[in-house]
């Protein structure tokens, strides 16, 4: 596709219809597409902004730093959470700062792929960085329906240990959701939820914080063992390996997209809407990942929940972990949503007309086709591949790492050109540099962990 731009001086009423909003021509002639003028409607302010960026950053993903603690130690891992947090606030604040600055030059940038065009020519956006983000993206939403179905399962064996149901049927059942919520219209149509997601996502980090608390200073615990274990190359792979994992829990993919629901202007939306997800960072993260290590140590599991049920006996009341996998359950239906819109921006753009109303049938019947088929393919491949986990450790070393850390300081300093003799412009080569190095580093890893796995993997396995 080649690449589109929104006026960004074109108010219109709330009542108006949702065409014309964004029926608007950019100066070079070009009428938006109708995945932008359909899924990226631009009518939200800063606090729905700041629901989606919480829904797309602050996912169960988080419940895996206790485990990334277990390769790092205490010193090496709250190093890793803090630098992790600063350095992506900082870069998606650049970032930010680049679609505002286009958008004031009359070319607001509504996708990822097409701001890099700009910036980078056309070959990045439709070659790199397109099909990197579709990838993240989509991935994502793959692994959303395997620890979706993950949950179910725990919360089924939980009162039936010997129960006959597998994983892949409760991964279908998680699909179910996902299939209705995936109708929701446009990205804007998902503040709401995401509303409630922020929500939830407290709850299942208050809850897992307390539960390991709780289990630390009884008994039911484990002897605590803070000490790395391993031969030199594993210590060195296993380094990498926690680095990745904390830098894909920060991950996001989509700041353009989530930028583009902002109504205009949107100079210093994007900044309050990052305040209000990083405040909730800071208390999730910080929580979940000191309490869970210190009371399973080097035990913790990929999963902290899962340190909460030992041989099938519950360390914590039945209630209890209940209720936070319903939580979870729940959340990661709205962080899956929220990582199929590039998906559906594009099958959007190709089936959808743009003259044509959003809600005419002629709209709406492949709207409904297009995006269940591609609930129902995801689905589908969580529950062949329920290792999938491995994979996505290899995608967002390759995917999350390049698009978060490293593309926006790269997009600022070829935007604004700072001297090179400012803090600056050397500040953002050196973030370019040394995450572009933990990228390969890390995709190394993750290729080294799916071999290591591969013995162990089975189509539909029940694991």
């Amino acid at each position: 596709m080649g690449t589109y731009y929104q006026t960004p001086a074109v108010v219109v009423p709330e009542d108006q219809d949702d065409n014309v909003l964004q029926r608007q021509s950019s100066h070079d002639g070009k009428e938006l597409d109708a995945g932008a003028l359909f899924v990226l409607q631009s009518k939200g302010s800063w606090v729905h902004c700041g629901y989606h960026l919480t829904t797309s950053i602050v996912a169960p993903a988080l419940l895996s730093l206790p485990y990334a603690f277990k390769f790092l130690g205490w010193a090496g891992g709250i190093m890793c959470l803090i630098t992790g947090a600063l350095v992506t606030f900082y870069s998606y604040n650049l970032l930010s700062l680049v679609l505002e600055h286009h958008a004031q030059l009359g070319r607001r940038h509504l996708r990822f792929r097409d701001v890099s065009q700009d910036v980078l020519g056309p070959r990045w956006g439709k070659y790199v960085i397109g099909p990197v983000q579709f990838a993240v993206c989509y991935g994502a939403v793959v692994g959303a329906c395997l620890l979706g179905g993950q949950c179910i399962k725990a919360i089924y064996l939980l009162f039936d240990p010997n129960g006959p149901i597998k994983l892949y049927e409760f991964i279908i059942m998680f699909g179910g959701l996902m299939l209705i919520l995936a109708q929701m219209p446009s990205f804007h149509s998902l503040r709401h939820i995401n509303m409630i997601s922020l929500l939830l996502c407290l709850g299942y980090s208050a809850a897992a914080t307390a539960g390991s608390i709780y289990i630390g200073h009884t008994s039911k615990g484990p002897e605590k063992d803070y000490s790395i274990n391993g031969d030199s190359q594993d210590l060195v792979f296993g380094i990498f390996n926690g680095v990745a994992i904390i830098a894909t829990t920060f991950g996001n993919g989509i700041i353009p997209e989530i930028q583009a629901t902002i109504a205009p202007p949107v100079k210093g939306k994007m900044f309050k809407g990052l305040c209000v997800c990083y405040a909730v960072v800071s208390v999730t993260f910080l929580s979940v990942a000191i309490s869970g290590y210190w009371a399973f140590g080097n035990l913790a599991e990929g999963q902290i929940l899962s340190n909460f049920v030992v041989n099938g006996s519950p360390l914590l009341p039945k209630w209890f972990i209940f209720m936070t996998n319903a939580f979870v359950i729940l959340q990661i239906a709205a962080v899956g949503v929220i990582y199929l819109q590039p998906t559906n921006e594009v099958l959007e753009g190709v089936f959808a007309d743009p003259k044509s109303a959003q809600f005419s049938l002629r709209n709406v019947i492949p709207r409904v086709i297009s995006r269940s088929l591609s609930v129902a393919i995801a689905t589908t491949i969580a529950a062949m591949i329920p290792f999938f986990g491995d994979i996505n450790g290899l995608i967002g070393a390759f995917g999350f790492l390049p698009l978060d850390f490293v593309l926006p300081v790269v997009l600022f300093n070829l935007t604004f050109k700072p001297s090179k003799r400012t803090f600056t412009f050397w500040l953002n080569l050196s973030i370019a540099v040394v995450f572009s190095i933990f990228s390969i580093i890390g995709s190394v890893a993750a290729v080294r962990q799916i071999i290591l796995d591969a013995k162990s993997y089975r189509l539909f396995a029940n694991v």
